[in-house]
């Protein structure tokens, strides 16, 4: 296995807060599960935000920005034990196949005004 990129993304937690009262933003940028997962956790922003902050520090890993997919193309979750981890869908899913990308790893952290993440895209030794 070889790293293909790593992206590190940092956003203030203010700015999701401003985002979550518009209308359409989670459903714009989270997938079901995702919104679900907030949900159960009281619709912390801190998770919002480092979730948010997720996705685009993985477009960053991968080179190419938000283009040519969509955000809820790029799903993030959580395990048992709270880790992270991705799931890629629709247009970005074929980006990572083509680019013989078959894991993405990813760290997120906050404190009070900010959620930051770092994100490594990983390809298959040929």
């Amino acid at each position: 296995m070889e790293i293909f990129g790593i992206g590190t993304d940092i956003i203030e937690i203010s700015r999701i807060k401003k985002s979550l009262e518009s209308d359409g933003f989670l459903r714009r940028i989270f997938t079901d599960n995702e919104i679900e997962y907030f949900e159960s956790r009281g619709m912390k922003r801190e998770s919002v935000a480092a979730t948010f902050s997720a996705k685009e520090a993985i477009s960053k890993a991968v080179g190419t920005g938000i283009r040519g997919f969509n955000f809820n193309d790029i799903e993030v979750l959580r395990d048992e034990k709270g880790r992270p981890y991705v799931i890629a869908h629709g247009n970005f899913k074929k980006l990572c196949s083509d680019n013989n990308i078959c894991e993405i790893k990813v760290s997120l952290s906050h404190c009070r005004e900010y959620a930051v993440a770092n994100a490594m895209a990983i390809t298959r030794s040929e």
